[in-house]
């Protein structure tokens, strides 16, 4: 089932723009399908944007679902759909393709976590099990970290075929997971980043980027991650998590109301610069300043007013970190004895028992989510956590905050074994700005 040639519908949208850079760059020949010629080459020009130069000569051709869907699929080998993430539209498009495409061709979604049975549920037998689930992060030029998600009615030959061409041709670090809300990445990494969002309403924006920041294993702060990722792209995320989880971080899931009354007010983040969304950047170039907004009254300020004094545990943890002594700066943490200090090994111990507790729900293995955290998100995986604090260490902390701890984590406690799996990453990389 070798994949020569590829179909991108939905091109003209961010990631379906991605979605072509990628291949293009990886000289597949490929087809952008848009509602209209002028949508399709419009994202063809995202594409070539979004490749720094690498499409010059790239054999991508664009078209109109009208016009050039049938010629398209006719010797297509894998279509990946990139719509708008509503379940309806998806359906929409996939009752088209289903009519256009000759069996054996390979369906992909490229959803960030909408089930893939229910997606395909109507379509014909030979559909279903041609069509599964590949779901590339933001952007895919730029992160290789991707999910490869199958149904229960996927053929595993198509799972295979797509899996080798995902990790060789395209050069992605691939890791399945199960057909579970939000998969593995999104799941664990939006709870952390809803997490935090809410406590922002409580104890502060400024303060709360400062105590979970690149100290804590992640380059971008966690507010503003979300800014990155757009308000309403968030909601959206965890809105679909609320609804359809409830375990031990349903809470977690929950949208704060600052969001909330932020997206109603036209607050979406970056890519609404003059109204922002945690933070908002006034005027331009050497003239601009950062400006923070305050909860409660939606007003912003400048961030060096707004900042409270940094706890000193957060400027030890750093100077360890920053000395790729990970031991140490976990130690510093769990023997504060500050509310901050607290508060953050709170979200620490989340982080760690959440995602080493989707193990068997949603990946085989806890190498699996330190993979997808670190190609996906860009965080220090979990295992490598447990293991700078110690198994005993790390129970003694995911109990502290009344949380379950996950079998893997109790295993290494028991045969006393590290619990990170991937030798060729260099963990330190992650507390690179500490």
């Amino acid at each position: 089932m070798a994949i020569r040639k590829a179909v991108v519908v939905g091109a003209n949208g961010t990631m379906g723009a991605g979605t072509a850079a990628l291949l293009g760059a990886a000289g597949v020949p490929t087809v952008m399908l848009a509602r209209t010629r002028e949508k399709a080459e419009a994202g063809r020009a995202r594409a070539d944007h979004l490749a720094k130069g690498k499409l010059a000569g790239a054999p991508i051709t664009c078209g109109s679902y009208d016009d050039d869907l049938a010629a398209a699929l006719a010797d297509a080998d894998l279509v990946l759909e990139a719509v708008a993430e509503d379940p309806a539209a998806k359906r929409d498009v996939f009752a088209r393709l289903d009519d256009a495409r000759t069996d054996g061709t390979i369906v992909a979604t490229v959803s960030s976590g909408l089930s893939i049975a229910a997606l395909c549920a109507e379509r014909s037998a030979d559909f279903r099990a041609c069509f599964l689930g590949v779901h590339l992060f933001n952007p895919p030029t730029a992160i290789v970290g991707c999910e490869l998600i199958a149904h229960a009615g996927t053929d595993p030959a198509v799972v295979g075929a797509v899996r080798d061409f995902l990790a060789g041709a395209l050069r992605r670090e691939v890791v399945e997971t199960n057909d579970t809300p939000a998969f593995a990445g999104n799941r664990l990494g939006f709870r952390l980043l809803n997490e935090v969002a809410q406590l922002a309403e409580e104890h502060g924006v400024a303060f709360m980027e400062q105590l979970v920041g690149s100290h804590t294993g992640r380059v971008l702060p966690p507010l503003a991650t979300i800014d990155l990722v757009g308000w309403d792209v968030h909601k959206a995320i965890v809105d679909n998590l609320h609804a359809r989880t409830r375990d031990a971080a349903h809470d977690q899931f929950r949208l704060p109301g600052v969001i909330a009354r932020g997206i109603e007010r036209g607050h979406l983040g970056r890519k609404t610069r003059d109204k922002g969304g945690f933070f908002r950047l006034e005027g331009k170039g050497a003239d601009a300043r950062q400006l923070v907004l305050d909860p409660a009254t939606f007003d912003y300020r400048p961030l060096a007013e707004a900042a409270p004094p940094m706890p000193a545990f957060i400027g030890l943890m750093r100077e360890r970190a920053g000395a790729r002594d990970l031991p140490a700066a976990m130690a510093v943490l769990c023997a504060d004895t500050t509310h901050a200090g607290a508060l953050l090994r709170r979200i620490i111990a989340g982080y760690v028992s959440y995602g080493l507790g989707l193990v068997g729900e949603v990946v085989a293995r806890p190498r699996d989510i330190d993979r997808i955290m670190a190609f996906g998100f860009g965080w220090a995986p979990p295992s490598a956590i447990v293991d700078a604090i110690g198994a005993a260490g790390a129970i003694e902390l995911i109990e502290g905050a009344g949380l379950p701890v996950p079998a893997a984590i109790a295993d290494a406690a028991t045969t006393n074994r590290a619990l990170f799996d991937e030798p060729a990453l260099d963990c330190h990389r992650f507390f690179a700005a500490a």
